[in-house]
């Protein structure tokens, strides 16, 4: 036969569960007491730290051309589905750039994998967190939304670096 081991008994005490009520009421009263961290939303804003994954959104470089070379990579990882992305070429030193570039805000989860996966640190998690739409068409942002200078993007991009 097999033996079978007995779980062990629980005293009393234990059955009441008088400890673990304690310990939860203990832990209520310490964080009554506690500051509070409400934000006003409206009158007061949010302001999130290098690491927060906001919107998506594209480089563009002080010479007001975009980082992407349309690889393709980013609309591959995506689990969504949420990226689309069309390559044409050019005379420039990079070849190819995206001649569509569609991210559809509605599908998008805000999970950071095309930032992971560019290998130009052309697409980065901006500290957007400010989405309203009044349509479906309203979410579909293309170039002409998704384009933000490099200069607002600087302390993003040096997170992405130090921890990449």
């Amino acid at each position: 036969m097999i033996d079978k081991k007995r779980k062990k008994d629980l005293t009393l005490l234990e059955k009441l569960y008088i400890p673990e009520i304690s310990k939860g009421l203990i832990l209520t009263l310490k964080r009554m007491f506690q500051p509070k961290v409400t934000l006003q939303y409206p009158e007061e804003k949010f302001i999130p730290s290098a690491s927060y994954r906001g919107r998506p959104v594209l480089v563009q470089e002080e010479s007001g051309v975009e980082r992407c070379v349309a690889c393709g990579l980013c609309s591959r990882v995506c689990p969504a589905l949420a990226i689309e992305v069309q390559a044409a070429e050019t005379d420039l030193d990079k070849e190819r750039y995206p001649e569509k570039f569609e991210i559809n805000m509605l599908r998008c989860i805000f999970c950071g994998f095309c930032e992971e996966v560019c290998p130009e640190e052309a697409i980065v998690m901006s500290k957007d967190y400010e989405l309203v739409f009044t349509n479906r068409n309203d979410a579909l942002y293309g170039k002409d939304k998704l384009l933000v200078p490099i200069e607002q993007l600087k302390d993003r991009i040096e997170f992405l670096r130090e921890f990449k």
